[in-house]
């Protein structure tokens, strides 16, 4: 059991290397051992290429025959953009698998396993089980409840305020902060954000990170999806300066620039606000695992109110802004404790000068919370 935890563990590093690339796919580590020594190891490549398990194979410096296969979820047994995992791993004759997570794609769920063991190789699954679906909350929750992982990172002051009564926010945090962020936008597959913010910062919305960190080509960029109900995006903004595709959720059916496709057929609330399940519904057909919201109070109280936000990360400089200043969730009527949203803390970091915060609304402490990154 100790050496499966330590194979296990290096599994799980390996699928941390496909943090940034694997797209629509979950981020696997496999590792071949034999005779107690690992002669094979490998990860996820970009949608579309070899799978941890291939990868591993390919590697290994010795025949596989017979060895363990530790892998951090399921080896898929369906012809999707590749072929099956499970007739490779077969195929190499493999004694043994261990596999942190039974997949939670319907179209795998247990028949990868049941594959292996109908041709004689022993099964375990479940070790670290926990820490594969934090690293996987986005693939996880697109699978479970068809729709992404919902981020959403806000900077504030001291005091809780995002910007000056004039709407001025540039910069409230440090460049360590800043530069934070983008790791955090390069992991998800879209970006989120709302009208109001296009309106008033006019953001580029893009991942900038040197190559050796993002480890993925510099044009490829997350898709950007944008509310904004009455199609009031600037043709000029620079958004569609950016690489990369645009969708923008809009209660209108207008043409927009070149660059983006307007989505207006999601039915919206009586008061004409965009249908926010809807959006990540349709994020989700579109194979978005995660969603890095970056947006005003609006919205991140809209999303918080309608139990959409899986994830809260705050970045909170050490500066006072005042009472006047803008604050961090837009919403009132509050007139019992007991009906406050409540939030959990799961980390503190800090950040340059600034501190990290990262909280899981109570709303969302059920089932989801299995997913959540600790």
């Amino acid at each position: 059991m100790t050496d499966d935890l330590h194979f296990m563990q290096r599994a799980l590093q390996l699928a941390e290397r496909g943090l940034y690339t694997t797209g629509a796919n979950p981020r696997v580590g496999c590792v071949v051992v034999k005779n107690d020594t690992v002669i094979g190891e490998g990860w996820t490549q970009p949608v579309g290429q070899a799978h941890a398990e291939i990868e591993a194979l390919n590697s290994c410096t010795e025949s596989p025959e017979g060895a363990t296969a530790y892998v951090t979820l399921e080896p898929c047994s369906h012809h999707g953009r590749t072929p099956p995992c499970s007739d490779a791993l077969i195929e190499a004759k493999i004694g043994r698998l261990v596999a942190a997570s039974v997949d939670p794609n319907p179209l795998v769920s247990g028949t990868g396993i049941a594959q292996l063991r109908d041709a004689g190789i022993d099964v375990e699954s479940g070790l670290l089980d926990a820490e594969n679906r934090a690293l996987n909350c986005g693939f996880f929750s697109r699978m479970t409840r068809s729709r992404p992982w919902v981020r959403v990172k806000l900077a504030a002051s001291l005091d809780g305020r995002t910007a000056l009564a004039n709407g001025e926010s540039r910069w409230i945090t440090s460049d360590e902060a800043r530069a934070d962020v983008q790791l955090w936008r390069a992991r998800a597959n879209c970006i989120l954000t709302g009208v109001g913010t296009i309106l008033a910062d006019d953001p580029r919305m893009t991942v900038r990170l040197p190559q050796e960190r993002w480890m993925i080509e510099r044009d490829r960029q997350p898709l950007l999806a944008i509310v904004d109900s009455n199609c009031r995006t600037p043709l000029g903004a620079q958004i569609f300066d950016r690489d990369g595709k645009i969708v923008i959720y809009s209660n209108k059916n207008m043409n927009m620039h070149e660059k983006c496709e307007v989505v207006y057929h999601l039915s919206a609330s009586q008061s004409g606000q965009i249908n926010l399940s809807g959006v990540l519904r349709d994020l989700a057909d579109r194979e978005i695992n995660e969603v890095h919201v970056e947006a005003g109070a609006e919205l991140a109280a809209s999303l918080l109110k309608e139990n959409l936000m899986d994830e809260l990360i705050v970045y909170i400089a050490p500066h006072l802004l005042g009472a006047d200043a803008k604050s961090l969730f837009q919403f009132t009527g509050l007139d019992d404790m007991q009906n406050r949203p409540s939030m959990r803390f799961t980390d503190v970091t800090c950040v340059g000068p600034d501190v990290r915060l990262t909280l899981t609304p109570e709303i969302n402490s059920n089932e989801a919370r299995r997913e959540c990154p600790q």
